[in-house]
């Protein structure tokens, strides 16, 4: 498997290195500069990470002019954190964190303390990513590739009315890069090539593009990237077991502009990855494929006029082999079995997605508005099959349908601003003999005054917000059945009554922008919010079931006893609205710029905890550290030269016994040597800290986060 890729991967950058060395012949007397892909608001390039209209935008705002708590992450941080990994592009954005794995392509975003089963909307390039495969890990499981993406955005809580069903916690939308970012005005074509060595784990990444205008109406663009990476060691100096992978992923995305207000984009995003678990009992081989088509039409002579369609399917299958016989239960019966090596279960889902809305602009008297509505549909299809009996269990097969349609009017009256939106959720959830439905309507309302028109306090901007989410249950959350197959056995239970989760939430937030606060060129963005969650009927599994409740018996034949030797528990395992959570918290993201330096400051402090409806209260155990995370930056030699460093405080959640408080102290450089060749440098932990994450922490299993890590990565490029 890993020759097939490997010959993959060197064809494809053989194929672009063709194209290079024929540029540079080409083009050897006048070669084309570096392309700058970060499109400016202001002068100040880190200031535009809150100044850049957000692709989360249904109304073109940027992230600082948004009355929510939204974030960005351009293209110059994601070049300044080298990122390998989903968790890296997201480092230190505040109410994010990710739970991972000792396999880093398995991620459960987590925003505000929710996470796992739908809770926070993954998407990328329009394609909703509901891949998950339940166990005693990361429940979800996605991935991008750094190298393709050339944003990130993040809105957290259940503000997203026109974002799908589901994101109680919030979205986070990945960006792919298109021709247009890569290419030069004045270009017809550009390859480039990025090698990179990671010290810890032995990592090396190679990543090639290739990109190439028909016309003014047309453009492609085409990347590989290859990770092989060896396991990694702790702050210890112990290796951390299955934290190697080794990955391929590549791209294909066109544009076509039909006419002078139109735009249509085709894209395929593939991955294959491949790790092992279980101390190398079995080999584990994800394939995912998201192809996507985005259409949009906007007149700005026509203001009722600004229509977006996306369609997308993301399929997705993870290949499960056993390299050695291995003893466990039977999923129907609870007897031992012996499943021989070679066997394989596999994990397969296709979600298809449709999403039509359109923003009409008008004043009615001296009130501006921006009038949204659409509506959106998204299909799982899940699939599971293990011929030895038992795995399948944790993810049932099922088919689960959910869309809505919403209506938000943005109403703009000189210092005012109010928001009104109203959406509507329906879903239905069906295996062939049960099935469930449910609906609802969800309101949102923010209003927001800029009281101060000049002075020091002109960008000032205050709002609150009342907003509603609901999600609906999942497929493996209602459908959960059969045995437990390893280590013990006890029944897992179906629970078709389960009651969908609704979240409601108070927000008040502060937006800040000033520019020429201590010299002409620099500037300050700002933004801060103050957030209460309450969540109903929140879903929970229950492993204390006891004989005789919600149909959970004892099994036939097997003795309902625990012993050396013995292998039944007496117990059921089920998902059920058991609690109510409140999840409460403050957020603080600031960036200031002066041109030649920069330093950025964010914050992000969540706690929460359950109340059961027998009220007994319980610590949120999806609660992640606090974190404060400071930036800073210095540029030299015209630009040339940027170096800097990161400092982050974490600070272990309550009812978390294994968490600890850590400090990392990161470095970063980056070297523009000319306008055809750039160096990279990073250095992550740099003191070593023995840490771990306290959502991928358990009282049975606690992973190690990577100790010191170097990174060292050159990039050439040619174009003509």
């Amino acid at each position: 498997m890993r020759g097939a890729r490997s010959a993959a991967l060197l064809a494809g950058v053989a194929t672009l290195a063709i194209g290079m060395a024929t540029a540079q012949a080409q083009d050897a007397g006048n070669p084309a500069p570096m392309q700058e892909t970060t499109e400016t608001v202001t002068t100040n390039a880190g200031v535009t990470l809150l100044d850049e209209i957000t692709v989360v935008s249904r109304t073109n705002e940027t992230a600082i002019d948004t009355m929510a708590s939204v974030s960005h992450v351009g293209e110059e941080q994601l070049a300044r954190r080298m990122a390998a990994t989903p968790q890296d592009v997201l480092f230190g954005v505040p109410g994010v964190t990710l739970q991972t794995d000792a396999n880093r392509t398995a991620s459960s975003i987590n925003i505000r303390g929710l996470q796992d089963f739908g809770r926070v909307a993954v998407i990328v390039d329009g394609a909703r990513q509901n891949f998950q495969r339940s166990g005693h890990g990361t429940q979800s499981m996605f991935w991008i590739d750094p190298e393709l993406l050339k944003g990130v955005d993040v809105i957290l809580g259940p503000v997203a009315n026109t974002y799908g069903s589901g994101a109680i916690g919030g979205v986070v939308f990945f960006e792919t890069k298109d021709a247009t970012d890569f290419l030069h005005s004045d270009e017809t074509w550009a390859t480039s090539a990025t090698g990179r060595f990671d010290t810890n784990g032995q990592g090396w990444t190679t990543s090639a593009t290739g990109a190439y205008r028909f016309n003014e109406a047309a453009d492609v663009l085409g990347n590989i990237v290859w990770r092989d990476f060896n396991n990694y060691k702790g702050g210890n100096g112990e290796e951390v077991a299955g934290t190697g992978f080794d990955v391929l992923s590549g791209m294909l995305k066109t544009s076509a502009r039909p006419t002078e207000n139109s735009e249509l984009k085709l894209g395929w995003i593939g991955t294959n990855d491949s790790w092992s678990e279980g101390l190398n009992a079995y080999d584990l081989d994800v394939r995912q494929n998201t192809f996507t088509g985005r259409y949009n039409v906007t007149d700005e002579n026509q203001s009722w006029l600004d229509l977006h369609i996306n369609a997308s399917l993301n399929r997705a299958g993870l290949d499960q082999t056993y390299l050695r016989d291995r003893r466990q239960y039977d999923s129907q019966t609870g007897r031992p079995i012996t499943v021989p090596a070679g066997t394989r279960t596999t994990y397969d889902l296709d979600t298809y997605g449709l999403d039509i809305w359109n923003t009409s602009r008008f004043d009615t008297g001296g009130i501006a508005h921006e009038l949204t509505y659409g509506g959106d549909w998204v299909s799982d299809d899940v699939v599971t099959a293990n011929a030895g009996g038992g795995m399948d269990v944790y993810t049932p097969s099922g088919k689960r349908r959910v869309s809505g349609a919403y209506v938000q009017d943005k109403f703009t009256y000189d210092w005012l601003e109010v928001i009104g939106a109203l959406r509507y959720d329906s879903y239905k959830l069906d295996r062939g003999t049960a099935e469930t439905s449910g609906d609802r309507l969800s309101p949102r309302l923010t209003v927001g005054v800029s009281p101060f028109q000049d002075g020091t306090l002109q960008g000032l901007q205050v709002y609150g917000t009342y907003a509603e989410g609901y999600r609906s249950p999942s497929i493996t959350e209602t459908l959960m059945s059969g045995l437990h197959p390893n280590g013990v056995v006890f029944p897992f239970l179906p629970n078709p009554d389960l009651r969908p989760e609704t979240a409601k939430t108070w927000e008040l937030g502060v937006n800040y922008r000033q520019d020429g606060i201590f010299q002409r060129d620099d500037a300050l963005r700002l933004k801060a919010a103050y957030f209460n969650n309450d969540v109903d009927d929140y879903i929970g599994g229950n492993d204390e079931v006891a004989i005789g409740t919600n149909g959970c018996r004892f099994l036939p034949g097997i003795p309902p006893i625990w012993a050396p030797g013995g292998y039944y528990i007496p117990t059921c395992f089920q998902y059920q609205n058991f609690a109510n959570a409140k999840i409460r918290g403050v957020e603080l993201e600031g960036l200031y710029d002066a041109g030649w330096g920069f330093a950025g400051l964010s914050v992000s402090v969540t706690d929460g905890h359950t109340i059961s409806y027998e009220g007994v209260r319980e610590d949120l155990a999806t609660i992640p550290s606090y974190q404060v995370t400071a930036q800073l930056g210095f540029r030299f030699l015209e630009d040339k030269l940027t170096i800097g460093g990161e400092v982050q405080y974490n600070g272990a959640p309550k009812g978390n016994a294994i968490a600890e408080d850590y400090t990392l102290v990161n470095a970063f450089m980056s070297y523009k040597a000319s306008e055809n060749f750039k160096v990279d440098f990073r250095a992550d932990n740099i003191f070593d800290v023995s840490y771990t994450n306290p959502l991928n922490a358990s009282a049975t299993s606690i992973v190690y986060e990577p100790g010191v890590t170097l990174k060292l990565a050159a990039t050439m490029r040619f174009g003509g």
